[in-house]
C-alpha cells in the first residue's frame, strides 16, 4: 500500500505541476488503488477494509496538497521542494490548499473516499 500510494501520489503531483491546476479527480485514481492494492495484499473483506483504504486515500490528498503548495512556494524563493515542505506551516498549508482547490476539485476529494470505501468492500 506505501509503494502504490506513493506512486499515484507522486504521479497527482507531477500532474499538478505540469497543469498548473490542482487536478482533483486524480483522487479517484487514488482511490481506487489504495482499493486494489488492499485487495491485492490479502486483507480480508470487511468494514476495516473499506476503512483502511478510505483513510489510506485521504492521506494521499493530504500528503498531494501539501507538497503541491510546498513545491509552488519553494519555486517562487529559491528552494527544493523537500527543503519548502519542511518549512511549511499547516495554517499556511491550509491557506494555500483551500486558494488552490475549486469546488469541483473538492468534491472529486470528497467522492474519492466514498469510492475508496466502495471499491474496498
Amino acid at each position: 500500500m506505501l509503494l502504490g500510494g506513493s506512486c499515484i501520489a507522486l504521479a497527482w503531483v507531477l500532474a499538478a505541476l505540469y497543469l498548473q491546476r490542482s487536478c482533483g479527480w486524480m483522487a479517484i485514481a487514488a482511490a481506487l488503488t489504495c482499493a486494489c492494492m488492499l485487495r491485492l495484499g490479502g486483507m480480508p473483506r470487511s468494514l476495516g477494509r473499506s476503512l483502511a483504504a478510505a483513510l489510506a486515500t485521504l492521506a494521499i490528498i493530504v500528503l498531494v496538497n501539501w507538497v503541491v503548495a510546498a513545491t509552488q512556494i519553494g519555486f517562487s524563493m529559491g528552494l527544493n521542494p523537500w527543503d519548502s515542505a519542511w518549512k511549511l506551516g499547516s495554517a499556511y498549508a491550509w491557506t494555500l490548499a483551500s486558494l488552490a482547490n475549486h469546488p469541483l476539485d473538492r468534491l472529486w476529494m470528497v467522492v474519492s473516499l466514498a469510492v475508496a470505501a466502495f471499491a474496498a468492500r
